[in-house]
C-alpha cells in the first residue's frame, strides 16, 4: 500500500479545510500558467489554477506578444478577440546611432498573418485568458492562493498545500507545474537551483505622457544612446512606455541623484522628449527592473515540471520572455495532455518537455548575452552612440539573411504550434 502524502516543512497545524482532486495543478497565473489552464481546460482535462495574488495587476509586467503567441491563439480561434483589447504594434525598432537612425528587424516582411509584436497590457492579457478559460467546466481559479508546501508520496510530488483567505486546503493531482516566475517557490520547495549569469545592465521604467505635435516613432520602438545610458521607447495608446538602461551595481548612484537626473539624461540622448520627461516628478513614478537571465539544469522531477520563468529566466532583450513562457505551456500541452487524460504521467514524459524547450531557451540566451556584451555594455561603457558597424548595415540589406533575427525574435528557432487531438 502506498504511504500516504507527506508534505516537505511547513505548516502542519493548520486545519484543513478540504481536500481537492485534480488532474493538474498549476501554480502560478502568469503568461505560462494561464495559457497552460486553458490548452487543458479545452481538451476536458480537469485543471486548477492557483494565484497568490488577489489579481493580475502587478506593478512591472511585459506586455509585448509576439507573433508566436498570436498564432497559437489564431490556432484556436482567439487572435482576432485579443485585438480587441486596446493595443499598439511595432514592426521594427528604430535605434539612434552616431551616424543616423538604424533599423536592425523588420517583422513585416514576416511571412505570417501577425507580423509585428503586440503590446497588450499583461492584466488584460491574463484576464482574457482566464475568462476563455472558465467557460470550460474543467478549468478552476483559485486567487488568493499561497502554496506553503508539497505534498509527496514515496519521492513523488502528489500536489500541494495552500492557504487562501478562508484557510488551509490541499489539491491532490498527479502533475504539478510551477509556473510561478522568476522567484519561484515551487522550484525553491523543489530543490532546483537555477544557474545564473550577470547581464550588464539594469533599466529603470516609467512612463511618459503624449503630447500635442508628437514626434514619430518610425516601427513603434525607439532606443537612442548617451551618457552611459540607453533611453528605450516603445508606444502604447496614451502614453509611451519608456526605459533607461544603466550599468549593473550604478542603481543607488542613479537614485541619490534624483529624477533630475533621469530628466537631464532623456534630454541629452533624445531632446524631443525633454517635454515629456518634465513629467517625471517623483521617484515613485519610476521601477526598477532588475535585469537577471538564468536557466535550471532540471526542469522536473516526478509529478513536478518547471515551466515559464520558474525554469528560465530570460533577459528583456528583445521582449521574449512571455513567448518563451508561452510556447513552453504549449509544448507541455502537445505531450502532456493524453498522459494526463490516463492519469499517468512518467517523469520521462516531464523530460520530454525539458527535451524540446531547453534547446531553444538556450539559442535565444545565447543571442541576447552576445547582444549584451558586445552592443549594450559596449555602449553603456564608453558612453557614446558610435557608429553602426558597416558589417551590420550590409548583412541587413542581403535579402536571404536579413530576416533571420526578425524571425528569431518572433517565433524563436522552433516555430511551436499547438498539436490538436
Amino acid at each position: 500500500m502506498a504511504a500516504p502524502p507527506t508534505a516537505s516543512p511547513g505548516p502542519a497545524d493548520e486545519e484543513l479545510r478540504d481536500v481537492q482532486e485534480t488532474s493538474c495543478c498549476i501554480v502560478g497565473g502568469g503568461p505560462a500558467g494561464a495559457m497552460l489552464s486553458l490548452l487543458l481546460a479545452r481538451r476536458g482535462i480537469p485543471v486548477t489554477l492557483l494565484e497568490m495574488h488577489k489579481d493580475f495587476d502587478r506593478e512591472f509586467r511585459g506586455d509585448t506578444i509576439h507573433p508566436s503567441t498570436l498564432e497559437v491563439l489564431d490556432q484556436i480561434g482567439l487572435a482576432d478577440k485579443v485585438h480587441e483589447i486596446p493595443h499598439t504594434k511595432i514592426s521594427g525598432p528604430t535605434i539612434k546611432f552616431a551616424d543616423g537612425d538604424f533599423r536592425p528587424l523588420d517583422l513585416s516582411r514576416l511571412k505570417t498573418r501577425f507580423p509585428y509584436i503586440l503590446l497588450v497590457p499583461q492584466v488584460r492579457f491574463l484576464e482574457f485568458i482566464t475568462r476563455e478559460a472558465a467557460k470550460y467546466p474543467a478549468f478552476k481559479l483559485v486567487m488568493h492562493a499561497n502554496v506553503t508546501h508539497l505534498l509527496k508520496e514515496n519521492g513523488t510530488v502528489r500536489g500541494v498545500h495552500y492557504l487562501g483567505p478562508d484557510g488551509a486546503h490541499e489539491i491532490r493531482s498527479p502533475l504539478t507545474v510551477g509556473a510561478d516566475g522568476r522567484f519561484s517557490l515551487l522550484r525553491r520547495l523543489a530543490g532546483f537551483e537555477p544557474v545564473k549569469t550577470s547581464p550588464p545592465m539594469d533599466v529603470l521604467w516609467f512612463r511618459l505622457p503624449k503630447l500635442s505635435g508628437e514626434p514619430e516613432i518610425v516601427g513603434g520602438a525607439f532606443g537612442g544612446i548617451g551618457g552611459g545610458r540607453i533611453f528605450i521607447l516603445l508606444e502604447r495608446n496614451e502614453y509611451w512606455q519608456s526605459g533607461l538602461v544603466f550599468p549593473k551595481g550604478q542603481y543607488q548612484q542613479i537614485r541619490n541623484a534624483g529624477v533630475e537626473a533621469v530628466r537631464r539624461s532623456i534630454a541629452e540622448i533624445e531632446p524631443r522628449f525633454a517635454p515629456h520627461a518634465e513629467s517625471l516628478s517623483d521617484w515613485h513614478q519610476i521601477t526598477l527592473l532588475s535585469v537577471e537571465s538564468s536557466r535550471c539544469p532540471l526542469w522536473h522531477k516526478p509529478g513536478l515540471l518547471l515551466i515559464g520563468d520558474a525554469a528560465h529566466v530570460m533577459s528583456p532583450v528583445g521582449g521574449v520572455g512571455i513567448n518563451y513562457a508561452i510556447q513552453d505551456a504549449v509544448v507541455a500541452a502537445n505531450v502532456l495532455s493524453a498522459r494526463l487524460k490516463s492519469g499517468r504521467v512518467s517523469d520521462s514524459d516531464l523530460a520530454e518537455v525539458q527535451r524540446q524547450r531547453e534547446w531553444p531557451t538556450r539559442v535565444v540566451q545565447a543571442m541576447q548575452a552576445f547582444l549584451q556584451r558586445r552592443v549594450i555594455a559596449g555602449a553603456l561603457n564608453t558612453g557614446q552612440a558610435g557608429k553602426v558597424p558597416w558589417q551590420l548595415r550590409l548583412f541587413t540589406k542581403i535579402p536571404i539573411v536579413r530576416d533571420l533575427p526578425a524571425g528569431l525574435i518572433a517565433f524563436g528557432p522552433r516555430r511551436v504550434r499547438l498539436r490538436e487531438d
